[in-house]
């Protein structure tokens, strides 16, 4: 019998010695902490409401966060308005500059994963929404990392894109969901539209503020016209007012007339209105160069009359004493997206016409 318990206790203590072996062996865990939205090493871009700064909130298209860390992955926390009860946000993830992709939030609050199995170094991830601002807000609350590192400086250039539905990259992505199937926002990425790819063909930084169906005379669904849109920090909403203070660019391009119906065809009330949204833009920004862009779309005889305006309304800001401001019309039709707009395919060729055009007149190399 005591040779049997002696057995035992030898048994026992050579499990726990061979237990506590391999613990030793197996590498723990990395400890996640949690850096909240107000960190001063977040890069944030776009126009955001900072009333709350752990939930800094936004609307448009095309707002993007961007962020620093050290170690194998991250985990991205952030809330969805859930609009209606059901919208659901989709967001572009891009990670040390490769190709990025698309996640859509699932509920309220979501933690997005990233990585996981990347090299134990520094990585930088942007996270960017692609969604308009008719399908809600999201807040962006913090994430979750080893160790959250400081970002080089911001890019020298700015440039914001003001325009309408293909402005704000809808109807372009088919990766998810066929055209005329799915949610009507499943189709956004304005991570990759004319607009983001553009700037980033340039180095520079941008700010999308644009809504399908905004107009500059006449806008659909209740959505105000963008000169009563232009100074909120949500232009589907009467709202917030946006600080111009905080994002002032070196190039501002305005593509609008496609959502304006008939009196898009009106040349003195369009090229009117056209003219006096300039001028109120000058309040804003009195030093930035406006490029008048026309994006062709299937309605030829819309085509036609927009790329005469824009020609018109600039040479017209010229001649009383405005010389930034510019005509462009890109060469071709893109309709190979959704409800005859250009999909990611020509976007790319619209944002090379125009990052051409406005490297010329900037002299940026």
């Amino acid at each position: 019998m005591f040779k049997m318990k002696k057995n035992l206790a030898c048994l026992f203590v050579s499990l726990v010695c061979s237990i506590c072996f391999v613990s030793a062996k197996t590498p723990s865990k990395p400890v996640l902490k949690l850096f909240t939205a107000n960190n001063k090493y977040f890069q944030y871009t776009g126009r955001v409401d900072f009333s709350n700064p752990l939930k800094p909130r936004f609307w448009s298209s095309g707002v993007y966060v961007r962020m620093k860390f050290k170690g194998k992955g991250c985990e991205i926390i952030v809330n969805d308005q859930m609009k209606y009860g059901n919208s659901h946000n989709y967001i572009d993830i891009t990670v040390d500059g490769q190709t990025p992709y698309r996640v859509q939030t699932t509920d309220v609050t979501d933690n997005i994963k990233v990585g996981g199995d990347l090299e134990n170094k520094e990585h930088t991830v942007t996270i960017c929404k692609d969604t308009e601002a008719g399908i809600g807000y999201l807040e962006f609350v913090g994430v979750k990392c080893e160790k959250l590192l400081k970002l080089p400086a911001k890019p020298k250039h700015r440039i914001e894109f003001v325009g309408t539905t293909i402005t704000c990259g809808a109807d372009m992505d088919r990766s998810v969901y066929p055209c005329n199937f799915g949610d009507w926002y499943v189709h956004h990425n304005a991570n990759m539209s004319y607009g983001a790819v553009t700037a980033r063909s340039l180095n520079a930084d941008f700010q999308i503020t644009a809504i399908s169906g905004i107009g500059l005379t006449n806008s659909c669904c209740n959505i105000p016209i963008m000169p009563k849109a232009f100074d909120k920090i949500n232009t589907a909403a009467d709202s917030l007012i946006w600080n111009f203070s905080i994002y002032q660019p070196d190039v501002l391009s305005i593509c609008l007339g496609e959502s304006d119906g008939p009196a898009a065809l009106d040349s003195a009330k369009f090229c009117g209105a056209f003219v006096d949204f300039i001028g109120n833009i000058r309040h804003f920004y009195p030093k930035t160069t406006i490029v008048c862009l026309n994006i062709p779309t299937g309605d030829l005889r819309l085509n036609k009359a927009l790329k005469s305006f824009m020609v018109g309304i600039s040479d017209y800001m010229n001649a009383h004493g405005d010389s930034k401001v510019y005509p462009f019309s890109i060469t071709k039709t893109y309709t190979s997206g959704c409800n005859n707009h250009p999909d990611m395919g020509d976007h790319a060729l619209i944002a090379a016409e125009l990052s051409e055009y406005i490297k010329k007149i900037m002299k940026w190399k």
